[in-house]
């Protein structure tokens, strides 16, 4: 089955810059429309092939502590659409697991406690279950408690630990506990009305609505470093502005720079999306990179739909 998604775009002239359409993760001819509003049909045809993410930088920064660089161009664009989109069934995501390793120099939160076991990927029991229901009470999503610490809960708390400004290594050490009991959440700027929001330097993307926090998730964005394609070298960096999300595609996108798992454009070329890989710090062209399960959270819950507000600040 074939989902189509139609979207009726407005563009401000010259707020699209030819020379940056590339350092988004799935730029495609569409982004580069300018002047009066067009209508774009795009369609996907969803998949369950399973493909390595191809969008990892040649380095990766030797620290997890927050990022505390801005990309050197911050475009004040505002993009606005409305669109209307097919309701469908959730397709099978690609299979894999998002690899969530620390960079080297990273402060480790494994180490032995006196009052608490330490939990990691592959615990299972009450005291997962426990974690996970404080986790999901503060709003970092992972899905339904099952007490098994698989991938989502990995990725929950490494949420928490980003929020923290502690080591992000996805383990429950004393440190993070800490957090977990102090009710550490992440702070939004959105006060009224309904956003995505995506955090640069604690690299969160979260869910605002009514001016609330409702859902925190890991995300790893563009690596503020350099790439080549097409015989043409690029920076990776993600825009900062107000933007909104103006298409979507329901399915996989196979781009120059890599796969997308259910992407929504917000700005030209940039989406947040799906993906296996979500390291704990900017790894990736310009996109925001999502676990597959945390994106299809997104598009079942409609936390998510075209025309909603993204800030990236």
């Amino acid at each position: 089955m074939r989902r189509t998604t139609t979207v009726r775009r407005t563009t401000t002239a010259g707020a699209l810059a030819l020379a940056t359409v590339l350092a988004g993760c799935g730029a495609t001819q569409g982004a580069r429309e300018a002047g009066p509003a067009a209508t774009q049909t795009v369609t996907a045809a969803p998949t369950t092939t399973t493909s390595s993410d191809t969008s990892e930088p040649a380095a990766e920064p030797t620290s997890d502590q927050p990022t505390t660089s801005a990309p050197s161009a911050s475009p004040e664009a505002t993009a606005t659409a409305t669109a209307t989109a097919t309701a469908s069934t959730t397709p099978a995501a690609p299979t894999g697991t998002p690899s969530a390793t620390p960079t080297g120099g990273a402060t480790k939160d494994d180490e032995p406690d006196a009052e608490a076991e330490t939990l990691r990927a592959g615990a299972k029991g009450p005291q997962v279950t426990k974690v996970q229901q404080q986790l999901v009470a503060l709003g970092y999503w992972l899905g339904t408690p099952d007490g098994q610490y698989g991938s989502s809960t990995q990725q929950a708390v490494m949420a928490l630990q980003k929020a923290a400004g502690i080591g992000r290594d996805g383990t429950l050490g004393p440190r993070t506990r800490k957090a977990l009991a102090a009710g550490v959440r992440p702070a939004v700027r959105t006060t009224s009305g309904n956003a995505i929001e995506i955090d640069l330097k604690h690299q969160l993307l979260m869910v605002v609505e009514g001016g609330r926090l409702v859902n925190a998730f890991n995300t790893s964005t563009g690596s503020n470093g350099t790439y080549v394609s097409e015989g043409t070298t690029y920076r990776a960096y993600t825009p900062k502005g107000t933007f909104s999300v103006v298409r979507q595609i329901d399915g996989k996108r196979v781009s120059k720079l890599g796969e997308l798992w259910r992407p929504k454009y917000f700005f030209q070329g940039w989406a947040f999306h799906g993906s296996n890989s979500i390291p704990g710090y900017p790894a990736s062209h310009g996109c925001a990179r999502l676990s597959n399960a945390a994106i299809d959270h997104l598009w079942s819950s409609g936390d998510a739909p075209a025309g909603r507000k993204v800030i990236v600040y």
